[in-house]
């Protein structure tokens, strides 16, 4: 059971939502009432944005059910190093990130935490990322055709080891850097016939006009999200604000979006880093995108693969026993890891529990792990 503790930060993290949002064209007269839209006609004007220059404070609140967890001592959730206690501390508390973007190549985010800040810096090809609480930097040379810009913001993790990975789907726990526009495009890929969706026009976020898509399942109790609203800029198309409910609960489960937004130009000064005196810098380089075909490159390491059930917001994935392990690590949970899994956990059948107001991860002691925005009972019987 204890093997698999080390992993539930790279469970959890898909809720997480700190980051930069695609950077689309200013336009005038954008608080005024905008014209109405269909549901259909909102999400081209989402497929539709364009990079362009903005600044924004971005704020994100979680309301998950999770328990209190102290805030100093062992089993804290604040102050470590961690990897736990860090994501155990964005899902129970609220934070703030200040965003620069200057087209596809230069960006910056800024999470803003108590007495301490962490930032990712683009400029072209050279890629920082900087703890001022661990003091750690870590500096990147990025490929060309990631240099030139692909109209894809800063998407990676802002980590407090700079020997985290940076690889999508990593077991190595990181935090994710998702932002308002890429949670819509998650939102709006579960739109299906499962989905009821509505649409209005009278709401303001950060001082701009935006269409509301509200997306509702219709599974009713076979999945924990009440619905989904998604506050679309009317002039631009960028998505300002995402508001996840939780099923029986009043308070918003998860809200993240721009408290101001900017559409000028930041200044050339914000994305030229230098590591501050004493910090401890790390260097990499990128590997190149590889020029050969296909048939011919070389095959990855096999391992197991997870096991996908159900279709929109009941789907259940289920990851094998080892799935989650990374090569050379220890499967041993450290002190801190141990006491917050039976913080957060209840003991059921075969394996431990966490249910949060939006997700459910099950953890077997044959080493399997179940995660889904259903209820733990529903991953209890997929398991069978």
């Amino acid at each position: 059971m204890n093997k698999n503790v080390k992993w539930l930060p790279a469970l959890l993290a898909p809720v997480l939502v700190i980051g930069a949002a695609i950077a689309v064209p200013a336009v005038a007269n954008a608080s005024a009432t905008p014209a109405d839209k269909t549901a259909q006609q909102v999400l081209a004007l989402i497929a539709g944005a364009k990079d362009a220059a903005y600044s924004g404070t971005i704020e994100q609140h979680s309301d998950l059910g999770l328990p209190q967890l102290p805030t100093t001592g062992a089993g804290s959730s604040a102050g470590g190093s961690d990897s736990t206690s860090q994501i155990l501390d964005l899902l129970t508390a609220d934070h703030r990130a200040r965003v620069f973007v200057d087209g596809a190549s230069k960006q910056r985010v800024q999470v803003l935490d108590s007495l301490a800040e962490r930032d990712v810096v683009r400029n072209g090809s050279e890629l920082w990322t900087y703890d001022s609480k661990t003091k750690k930097a870590t500096h990147a040379t990025l490929p060309a055709r990631s240099a030139a810009g692909s109209g894809t913001p800063i998407t990676g993790p802002v980590p407090n080891d700079p020997d985290a990975s940076a690889t999508p789907g990593s077991a190595t726990p990181q935090l994710q850097s998702l932002s308002p526009a890429q949670l819509a495009d998650r939102a709006i890929q579960a739109i299906t016939p499962s989905t009821d969706v509505t649409v209005t026009s009278t709401a303001s976020v950060a001082g701009r006009a935006v269409y509301q898509l509200e997306l509702t399942p219709r599974t009713g109790s076979a999945t924990l999200v009440s619905h989904v609203v998604l506050s679309v800029d009317a002039a631009t198309g960028l998505p300002l604000r995402v508001v996840v409910d939780a099923r029986g609960q009043k308070a918003a489960a998860f809200s993240v979006g721009f408290s101001s937004i900017d559409f000028s130009t930041p200044s050339a000064s914000l994305f030229r880093f230098t590591p501050p005196k004493g910090a401890s810098v790390t260097t990499r380089t990128a590997p190149a995108p590889s020029a050969k075909k296909p048939d011919t490159a070389p095959k990855a390491a096999t391992h197991p693969k997870p096991t996908v059930t159900g279709t929109g917001w009941d789907t259940i994935v289920e990851l094998p026993a080892g799935a989650t392990a990374k090569k050379g690590s220890s499967p041993t949970p450290s002190a801190t890891q141990s006491k917050l899994l039976d913080e957060l956990t209840t003991a059921v059948p075969g394996g431990r529990a966490l249910q949060t107001s939006l997700l459910s991860v099950l953890l077997l002691d044959d080493g399997r792990v179940l995660v889904g925005a259903v209820p733990v009972a529903t991953l209890e019987a997929a398991a069978q």
